[in-house]
């Protein structure tokens, strides 16, 4: 697969007319592609929880804090 630099320099080479139009079928593209939904950062409420089980929190932040 080529990267998008790669293509850029393709692209380059070829006619302004032929760089207009695929500007315009890729802007066709995106605009006809679904929008991605939001995310919460509500949905990563108790993920991971499992590492912190049976860690007693004041004595971890007496470790951290060296005392």
């Amino acid at each position: 697969m080529m990267t998008v630099y790669e293509l850029l320099e393709k692209a380059k080479k070829l006619e302004q007319r032929q760089q207009r139009e695929l500007i315009m079928l890729l802007v066709d593209h995106l605009a006809s592609q679904p929008p991605k939904p939001k995310r919460s950062l509500s949905e990563l409420q108790g993920l991971r929880k499992e590492i912190w089980q049976g860690v007693d929190a004041q004595e971890y932040i007496n470790e951290l804090r060296g005392k």
